[in-house]
């Protein structure tokens, strides 16, 4: 028997200016702001990832919502400021884009910019890098639509599933789509820039989150970065969206403003997201950069992200995600749909093999393919 949110206590699970007026325990056709869709939400039929046929509120949303705004991500200068940035090597942090910033990475290796402090960039949806370090800053497609589904009746999984690089998060109140941490300078040596949001474009012309909007500031404010979200109301104890899994997500603070204090591995807990409602299942987020679930407890719907784009993530062209071709995340599901095997059995295995620092032949071994059908797959067609 499959377990749903009235069993979760048997569980023991330890916009621009746009916040919700009225909160649902379960996304339903309201639930994404009018300024964000491109068509009006429906209630669909889906099947989920364990097999199971079920009903998803089904949004297709624009490019961007009207009422937002966007930037700045590549600073021009060492002498201007851009967006942010989660630095994962040497000194590791937040930081803003700044000189200081960017001349800490050369000292590390990484140059971004020339002689005269001209910071390299380059347009991911239109060009590729000239440079080996590169700040990307990609424009948006008008013509760009995407089509998010997302469980109407959440139901929790026999086990949570891990988030990784660019994993599908789920989809913002504001209609923005919301991903994991994008790619690393490390695996890639070129940054896929945050604006003080905690969002950017995709290769594929389209905005989405790296970060739960309403909530950044605190994270600011928390480790000492010099940054401001003044695109999306900060409210702590807001709704943020609703994850692929159907299940709420929330700024840091209980909606009394108290601190949750029983979250689980995921980041969620069983309790009132209102006075006088019933205790459900939802996420918060964190304190510190990425402010998103580490984890989800639900089960997905297939087929749940897609897009008109030309490239990037859920495109049919496929190749890449938040952060570029070439300059991304590979895309699991069109590289396990190549090699016949499981897109969940493939990220595991890279994972247990040392995530960017898998031994591929060991990989290949546990999926039993071949080393060369590997690799291929992982390039993809066009590399």
């Amino acid at each position: 028997m499959h377990r749903n949110q009235t069993l979760l206590p048997a569980l023991g699970l330890a916009a621009s200016l746009f916040v919700p007026n009225v909160l649902s325990a379960h996304a339903d056709e309201h639930s994404v702001q009018d300024a964000a869709l491109a068509s009006p939400s429906t209630i669909v039929e889906c099947t989920l990832k364990n097999g199971d046929a079920a009903e998803c509120v089904s949004y297709i949303v624009k490019y961007l919502p009207d009422n937002l705004e966007i930037g700045p991500f590549c600073p021009a200068t060492l002498d201007d400021v851009g967006g942010i940035w989660h630095w994962d090597g040497d000194e590791a942090g937040l930081y803003r884009i700044d000189g200081d910033f960017l001349r800490m990475l050369d000292a590390q290796g990484y140059t971004f910019f020339n002689e005269a402090g001209e910071v390299y960039s380059f347009d991911i949806r239109v060009e590729g890098p000239t440079e080996a370090n590169e700040c990307i800053a990609g424009s948006v497609d008008p013509e760009v639509e995407m089509t998010v589904l997302i469980p109407a009746n959440p139901m929790m999984a026999d086990e949570p599933s891990s988030l990784e690089t660019v994993s599908q998060v789920g989809i913002g109140l504001d209609g923005v789509p919301i991903f994991g941490d994008a790619p690393s300078v490390l695996d890639t040596g070129h940054m896929p820039a945050l604006d003080t949001c905690g969002g950017h474009v995709d290769p594929g012309g389209w905005y989405h989150w790296h970060a739960t909007a309403t909530d950044v500031n605190g994270v600011y404010e928390a480790t000492g970065v010099d940054a401001e979200c003044v695109n999306v109301e900060q409210v702590q104890t807001a709704q943020f969206g609703y994850a692929f899994d159907g299940f709420a997500m929330f700024g840091t603070l209980n909606y009394d403003g108290s601190v949750p204090d029983d979250l689980d591995e995921c980041g969620g807990h069983i309790a009132l997201t209102e006075e006088g409602g019933e205790p459900v299942y939802h996420y918060h987020s964190g304190a510190s950069f990425p402010n998103l679930p580490a984890c989800l407890v639900g089960v997905v719907a297939n087929d749940n992200f897609s897009t008109n784009a030309v490239g990037g993530l859920g495109s049919t062209n496929g190749q890449g995600g938040p952060g570029g071709p070439g300059g991304g995340a590979p895309d699991f599901d069109a590289i396990a749909e190549t090699l016949g095997v499981d897109a969940d059995l493939l990220r595991q295995t890279l994972e247990n093999a040392g995530g960017r620092n898998a031994d591929l032949n060991e990989v290949a071994s546990t999926l039993d393919v071949t080393f060369d059908a590997l690799q291929s797959a992982m390039l993809g067609p066009d590399r």
